[in-house]
Parts: C-alpha cells; sequence; structure tokens
C-alpha cells in the first residue's frame, strides 16, 4: 500500500469527546424523572410486599447491571440475587420460587434468553418487573409493571454501544433501591450488619472502646504534679498528650504537646510549675461506646490529635489518639 493509499487516523479532542458522553448520559438520566408514575409506584409495591428474594436477571451488559442492582437492593434491606439468564433455562431457574419478584432488564426487551424464561415466570404465578427501552417489546407486554429506561441516542459515537442506556437503568435501579430502602426504615445500624467487613463497615461498627488504650497505657498524672514530671509520663506513653484527673480519677483536664510549647514560651519553670497551672480543663472528650467514626469527626473539627475517653461520671476509662484510628483503619 502507497502512502496516498494510507487512510489518516480520526482527530480526536479527549476533553471534548468525554463531556459529550457525559452530557448525553446526563440528559438520559435527567430524561427519566418525568417518566416515573404508576408503573414505578407499582414495582416499588411488588418488590416491597415481596416475601421471597428480588431476582434480578439480565444478559450482556444489561447482565452486567443487573448483577450490580442486585447487589444495591440486597446491601440496602432488600433481599436479592442476580441469575445470568442464560444459564437460567440450563438450572438456574430452580432458584425462582412463588415467593419471588423477578426484575428483568433487556434495553430492547426482546433478549431470547429472557423470553424463553417468560413461561416459567407465568406459570409461577411470579410479579415480573421488566426494565427495558422499548414499551412495546415482548418483555414489556409480559410484566406486571415495566419501566421505561429508553434513551434518544447511546453515547457511543456509532449509537451502537450500550452506554447511555445502561447507565439510565443502573441509575433507575438506584432509585428503586433506596426508595424500598426509606420504605423498609432501614437505618445506620442495619446497613453496618450488613457491611462488616472494609472500610465502611469499620466506620459504621467499630467503636472507641474497641480501639482505645486503657489502664497503664493511658498516659495520666495527679492533679498538682509538676510539669517536669508531666513530660515524663507523656514521653514515656507516646500520645502526645497526657490526661490530669483528681483524686477519684475524675477528669480534671488535659495537656498536650501544644500547651508545652506554650508554656515554654512564657519561660514556665518546669520543675515548680505545677500541671493544674498550664493544662486545659475545658477539654473534648468521648466516651467508649461512640463510633470511631464519630471521633474522627470530633479530632479533625476541633483540630487535635487525641481525646480521653471518660464515662458518665468523667472517670478516665482510655485515651485515643490519631495513630489509633488510622491503624484501626477509619481515618
Amino acid at each position: 500500500m502507497s502512502k496516498s493509499d494510507t487512510v489518516a487516523a480520526p482527530v480526536v479532542d479527549p476533553v471534548v469527546s468525554a463531556r459529550r458522553v457525559l452530557q448525553i448520559e446526563s440528559q438520559a438520566i435527567a430524561a427519566m424523572a418525568p417518566r416515573l408514575g404508576e408503573a414505578f409506584e407499582h414495582a416499588c409495591a411488588l418488590c416491597h410486599a415481596c416475601r421471597g428474594r428480588v431476582v434480578v436477571t439480565g444478559m450482556g451488559k444489561s447482565g452486567h447491571i443487573a448483577g450490580k442492582i442486585a447487589a444495591t437492593l440486597a446491601s440496602t434491606g432488600t433481599p436479592a440475587f442476580f441469575v445470568h439468564a442464560g444459564e437460567a433455562s440450563h438450572g438456574d431457574l430452580g432458584m425462582i420460587t412463588s415467593a419471588d419478584v423477578v426484575l428483568a432488564i433487556s434495553n430492547s426487551g426482546e433478549t431470547s434468553e429472557l423470553a424463553a424464561l417468560l413461561p416459567t415466570i407465568r406459570r409461577l404465578d411470579v410479579p415480573l418487573i421488566a426494565m427495558t427501552g422499548n414499551p412495546k417489546s415482548t418483555l414489556a407486554r409480559a410484566a406486571t409493571a415495566n419501566l421505561d429506561v429508553s434513551v434518544p441516542e447511546e453515547a457511543c459515537p456509532l449509537n451502537l454501544a450500550p452506554t447511555a442506556s445502561t447507565t439510565a437503568t443502573l441509575a433507575l435501579g438506584d432509585a428503586l433501591a433506596v426508595v424500598l430502602l426509606e420504605l423498609r426504615g432501614f437505618t445506620e445500624d442495619d446497613f453496618a450488619r450488613s457491611h462488616p467487613g472494609g472500610r465502611l463497615g469499620r466506620r459504621l461498627t467499630l467503636r472507641v472502646g474497641d480501639i482505645m488504650r486503657s489502664g497503664d497505657d493511658v498516659p495520666a498524672v495527679k492533679a498538682g504534679t509538676t510539669l517536669a514530671d508531666a513530660l515524663v509520663e507523656m514521653s514515656r506513653k507516646g500520645m502526645g498528650f497526657t490526661v490530669v484527673v483528681d483524686a477519684h480519677d475524675h477528669l480534671a483536664g488535659v495537656f498536650t504537646d501544644g500547651d508545652l510549647r506554650r508554656a515554654l514560651d512564657t519561660r514556665a519553670d518546669i520543675h515548680n510549675t505545677p500541671i493544674d497551672q498550664v493544662m486545659i480543663v475545658k477539654c473534648k472528650t468521648i466516651s467508649a461506646q461512640t463510633l470511631a467514626a464519630h471521633a474522627v469527626d470530633v479530632i479533625e473539627s476541633h483540630r487535635i490529635t487525641a481525646l480521653p475517653v471518660v464515662d458518665e461520671q468523667r472517670c478516665v476509662t482510655g485515651a485515643i489518639n490519631v495513630h489509633d484510628l488510622l491503624r484501626a483503619g477509619v481515618m
């Protein structure tokens, strides 16, 4: 092939192209809002009343979206699982019971693998919710409730690859899951029980008492202790502060590295100055029952590095600092 026969590659501006994709997909999502009505309300009612599970199914890209929607439903209080439409007719149909609801996803509404499931769904008398881009399709007409996820165009410049249509379907699946979450009165504690692992799970379940330092590991001195002795305690425990307690172990105040710098600026005599004169009396505290994530919020909002842990009588039961929170994975 001669040089004159070669075809020049098209010139593409990545930012312009990406902005066009985002605009098309955002418009596809926005266009669905006015279309929500009785069908969506019916779909929510069917899922809310379901005594079994919401079985989400689809093929190809719609199958991937179906898997994510099933996972979102399950994690927000609606029991759900994904069944691959291609595997369903080879034994996985046995996973569907008469107590379930089926949510089938197909942009065309004519996916052959889904059409093959319709007789069994009808025989089980299972409610069928469809998400289709074609309200006149086989799937839409067979559905108990059909949700219109049609888009005017795909973000793909060839108008072929599922892009805007899958984004719109995913967004509507999120809307369904959130409405059901609200209908069920799903709480943060409920969410924590279904997300025990990872950073999210730790933020929702881990409490200050689970990670705080206690006993001899807590830097603590009695009121009246000299500044010099308080510094020894701070150095030995390495938390960047020490709590100051009265004769009954009630919190009297705290003394931090920052307070030390301020005391030295005033030329305080560290061997003769009692800690009471330089400590912070009105200090922030936290309880052992508080979520560790809240301790992070307190530390960050007040720009401090450590907190004394106290009980209802303000007796010191422990201490926690930023390093403890970082090691626990909640910061």
